[in-house]
């Protein structure tokens, strides 16, 4: 949601305001894109990891407020749940400093506050849901100290009127309900930023979209839930239910959910956010007192506070992102369809998967979104969330095909051709986009990894289920640690 909001009680005045400087700060938005008023010549990327606090014996350890306290430093924050924080690494060129200066920058931050949690009895883990987590620690009791998410807590019931069903068949079979939304902190994922211009905004958000199917197969990490193995990559229905707004009775009818894939292809980042004042009321109706068209005229950039913070409370896959830094505004890509983990080098793979491909696909002729249905692309998420690395996909020319298959054959060079267009040389490129390669060569990622060590561990050993988890988890911590990518993790 981007910034901490005081606990209040909203009024029907409070939400008449609202609605009508989200439309002002709408009508300045399209003013600002028509005159191009937009930072573009040095396009960054951002990274933002969550993960998961652990005590000694790999439990979940509710003890963020200390750890962040021991931390001291301002790119961690809260998350939802007390067992959560977050890193914000600072944005760079994607080919500043040499190969290994990214890399090397989030493993020294990361080391950094797992010697300063450790100080208060807690531990780091990087992981898509934390295996051990059972649903007694996602009570209220869970919920981070932070009034924003309180708040926001109490909206999404206000609005649903009703407790939070949670149902996943998998392989095993989960139904339960929820009377918070901390189920939603179970879900640590990895958000990568791409800066781009207006212009070239929806050829990014398209192929971001069009690609996100493959992202999840390929790096699927969350294959436990409460106990239950469920889908290679969990995080996706699980999100989608915890946050969801809606009754029975209103899904019915067609209104859209929060977290949401979107209904089709775009032509200008304009049209995100109009859909989000057109399909989604507020849930934090919190007025600023900047009036975005006096600001513009008057020669200054105007922050768009409620279109900012009503955005961040629609949770798309990929989120369009409205910023003001040093007094200049800029566009990102925000992509979460992502898991936390399994290591740093696999997270850096993926991002270079990532922008190398979707580089390329923007610079293609006849653009994939043009060749393939806006329903295909949402379909190959889903598929990919409950498949992994084992899933197929449909891509246009192919079919539906398996997903290594398409990756080696069709997208693993394109993403190549896109890192090279950007500056990338191969002896760069290589050591990354090569974790990708041998995923897909082995058939291993963490969601494998993770399965199979539990089952390893099930069948060898006389323990409760909930001790073979957690035992894996420690194993699993141990190799994170190493930052050997997952694929080459043994099972023994």
């Amino acid at each position: 949601m981007g910034r901490d909001v005081p606990a209040l009680v909203f009024t029907r005045d409070d939400r008449r305001r609202y609605r009508n400087k989200m439309q002002d700060c709408l009508d300045t938005f399209a003013q600002m894109l028509s005159e191009s008023r937009f930072e573009s010549e040095r396009p960054q990327v951002g990274l933002e990891i969550e993960l998961n606090l652990v005590d000694g014996a790999a439990e979940p350890a509710m003890r963020s407020t200390d750890v962040l306290e021991a931390i001291a430093d301002p790119a961690w924050s809260s998350e939802l749940g007390r067992f959560n924080l977050e890193i914000n690494i600072p944005p760079r060129r994607l080919t500043a400093g040499g190969p290994d200066a990214w890399e090397q920058e989030i493993r020294d931050a990361l080391n950094h506050a797992e010697d300063r949690a450790a100080q208060v009895g807690a531990h780091l883990a990087m992981v898509g849901i934390l295996p051990t987590l059972r649903q007694k620690d996602v009570g209220e009791a869970a919920l981070s100290e932070n009034p924003r998410y309180r708040l926001l807590n109490e909206q999404v019931f206000a609005a649903r009127g009703e407790d939070l069903r949670i149902a996943v068949d998998g392989v095993d079979r989960l139904r339960t309900y929820a009377d918070t939304i901390t189920p939603e902190a179970a879900c640590t994922s990895t958000q990568f930023h791409l800066q781009v211009s207006p212009d070239e905004f929806a050829g990014y958000w398209n192929a971001a979209q069009a690609v996100a199917g493959v992202q999840i197969a390929l790096a699927a990490n969350s294959p436990f839930l409460f106990g239950k193995e469920l889908w290679r990559e969990t995080r996706i229905p699980l999100f989608e239910q915890a946050t969801d707004t809606r009754p029975e009775e209103i899904k019915v009818q067609g209104v859209r959910p929060r977290v949401w894939f979107g209904e089709r292809w775009i032509t200008s980042v304009f049209d995100l956010f109009e859909e989000n004042l057109r399909y989604f009321p507020a849930l934090l109706p919190l007025c600023d007192d900047q009036d975005p068209g006096e600001t513009l005229e008057g020669g200054d950039t105007p922050e768009l506070a409620e279109l900012t913070l009503h955005n961040g409370t629609i949770y798309r896959w990929n989120r369009p992102v409205y910023a003001v830094t040093n007094d200049r505004p800029h566009l990102r890509v925000e992509n979460r369809v992502l898991p936390a983990g399994p290591t740093v080098a696999d997270v850096l793979a993926n991002g270079a998967f990532y922008y190398g491909l979707t580089r390329a696909l923007v610079e293609e002729e006849r653009p994939v979104w043009s060749r393939m249905s806006f329903s295909a692309a949402e379909d190959n998420l889903h598929t990919a969330a409950r498949h992994g690395i084992d899933a197929r996909l449909y891509w246009p020319g192919m079919g539906e095909v398996p997903v290594a298959e398409l990756v080696l054959r069709r997208l693993l060079p394109l993403a190549h051709r896109g890192l090279e267009l950007s500056g990338m040389d191969a002896q760069w490129r290589e050591p990354m986009l090569g974790i990708i390669e041998q995923r897909c060569v082995t058939g291993r990622n963490g969601a494998v990894w993770q399965a199979e060590m539990f089952h390893h561990i099930d069948s060898t050993t006389h323990v409760t289920r909930h001790e073979a988890l957690r035992r894996m988890t420690r194993q699993y911590i141990d190799y994170m640690h190493l930052n050997a990518p997952a694929h080459t993790w043994p099972v023994d």
